[in-house]
Formats: structure tokens, sequence, C-alpha cells
């Protein structure tokens, strides 16, 4: 699994083991769950998402690691909450990514651009931009499901551009002996040598080497997700734009922009990589449109 998942189901099962006073999971069971998961639901006031990423980790704790059925779960499962997302116009969008400057405006205006989550933007090989036929291909994207997505035409010379900054990177990094670039899942073994080449490397490439926790190695990972999180907090700040504004928002006023423009509901749920229709349908409250649709009277 990602690394960040790996992070997550480790900080919930630790809170698992804390909540019954440190005792080791074996000795622990199904009702232990129900109650660790009712008290979450009832007490702390968790939305129904963190519930259920507290559940998917215990589940893989005992499934996967200490190979335990846990059987049937009986536990309170907090009220559903379906919220309206937060949408830019799009001056105000443009107004935040001409504040940007580096590899995170070309990275904003990719997730503007192609409905792009954070991570699957910076996780981006060359291998993925398809210029010929204006495509990126996300890989392992939300759910370890591939799409592909509109690559805008506005935004090609500057991403051509930045292949060749990584062309250069590559070449520097050799002569200094950095390792390959990481591999997904075993292509490191079947393939050893592909991570030197220049389609397997990250678009958007860490500002330097780190050592690879797993293996030890030297290496070049993606730029990470907070660097540029603070630079988008910096921009927004500065536009004066007195609205929450997250990565994730750009994201949702692409989808917000095709709806406006009459794109069917299929279509925009394709291109953002939903498994259900109906996660899509949510934006339609953004626009206030369907058979909820009116005009105020002031009007």
């Amino acid at each position: 699994m990602a690394y960040s998942t790996e992070k997550t189901y480790v900080h919930w099962i630790r809170r698992f083991v804390r909540f019954h006073g440190n005792r080791h999971p074996r000795d622990l069971g199904a009702p232990d769950v129900d109650r660790y998961l009712s008290w979450l639901a009832v007490n702390r006031g968790v939305s129904p998402g963190t519930q259920a990423i507290a559940l998917n980790a215990l589940v893989f704790l005992y499934h996967q690691c200490l190979e335990v059925e846990l059987g049937k779960l009986d536990f309170r499962r907090p009220k559903p909450r379906r919220r309206v997302p937060q949408v830019l116009t799009h001056e105000e969008a443009m107004a935040i990514l001409s504040l940007l400057s580096g590899p995170a405006s070309l990275i904003m205006r990719l997730i503007y651009g192609s409905g792009l989550r954070v991570m699957e933007c910076c996780r981006l090989r060359v291998k993925d931009v398809d210029f010929g036929m204006h495509e990126l291909l996300i890989r392992d994207g939300k759910g370890n499901k591939d799409r592909r997505t509109l690559l805008p035409k506005s935004l090609v010379a500057d991403l051509r551009g930045q292949v060749r900054r990584v062309r250069r990177l590559l070449i520097y990094d050799q002569s200094c002996g950095v390792g390959n670039v990481y591999m997904p899942y075993a292509l490191f073994r079947k393939f050893p040598n592909a991570g030197r080449e220049l389609v397997w490397q990250f678009v958007f490439p860490a500002t330097a080497p780190a050592v690879d926790r797993a293996t030890g190695e030297l290496r070049r990972h993606h730029i990470h997700v907070s660097a540029v999180r603070r630079r988008l907090t910096l921009a927004v700040k500065e536009s004066g734009i007195s609205k929450r504004v997250t990565t994730h928002t750009f994201r949702h006023s692409f989808a917000t922009r095709l709806l406006e423009r009459g794109y069917d509901l299929r279509t925009i749920q394709e291109l953002l990589g939903h498994s259900d229709v109906s996660t899509t349908e949510i934006y339609t409250h953004v626009l206030n449109r369907g058979g909820r649709g009116v005009v105020s009277p002031i009007d």
C-alpha cells in the first residue's frame, strides 16, 4: 500500500490499542473492535469517513497481520453527512494561481485544469504524460484504479519544459551516483535498470535525494505534498480571498466548471475517477441544478 496509507493504519491501530489499556490486539476481538468504533461515533463525534478509515485499519490488522477472522461486526455508525464542497470562481482560482511560482504553480494548474488529486499529480511519471493525445494517465489512483484525464493544451509547453528539467536532473544524479527512482510493486526485480530511464522519473522530483527507508538506497523521490500545500496557503493569504482553500478545492472547482459548461455527469465522473456517480452528483448542489434549481424572487 501507499506509505501514507501505512502511516494512517498505524495511527488508528495505536489508538485502538491505547483505548483498550495497551492490551495486545491478539487478546482482543470483535466485541472490542465494536466498542472502539462505537466510541468514536458516539463520544468523539467522528464523521462516517473517519470511522471507515479506522475500521479498514483494524480489519487489515486482524485479517492480514494477525490472521484472525473478526466475523460480523455490530457497531454504532455516525449519522451520514453530505457536505457541499467549497469551490472557487474562475476569477478567484486564476488570482491564486497567478501568485504561485515554481513546481507548485504547475502542479496547482494541473489540478485545476485536469481534476487531479494532489498526490496523483505529485506521483506523475514522465511516461504518464501523453503529449500526442493530450491525456494524462493516472496510475494507482484512489482505490488502486487507473484512469485517463485531459491534458490542458495551455500547459503543454510548461510540461515539456518540466520534462527537460527532469532529464537534466537525471543526468546530474547519475553522475553523482544517486540510485534508481522508486519502482512500484515488484517492477524493480522484473526491470532492474528501468529506474534509471527517463520515462520512469517523476515529473515533479524532490529538491534533494533522500535515503529510502525500505531499502537504505539514496534516491530522488517526488516532491512532497506538504511543500505544495505550504505554498498554496501563502498564495491564498496573499490573494485576500476569504474562503477555506485547499488543493482539493481546485479539484472541486474543475468539476464545477465542467458542469457549468454542460458536460454530463458520467463524463465528469470518469475524469475525476469516482467509483459511484452519486459522489459526482454533489456538484449539482453547488450549482443548484437538477429539480431543485430556483431563481430568487429578488433576482
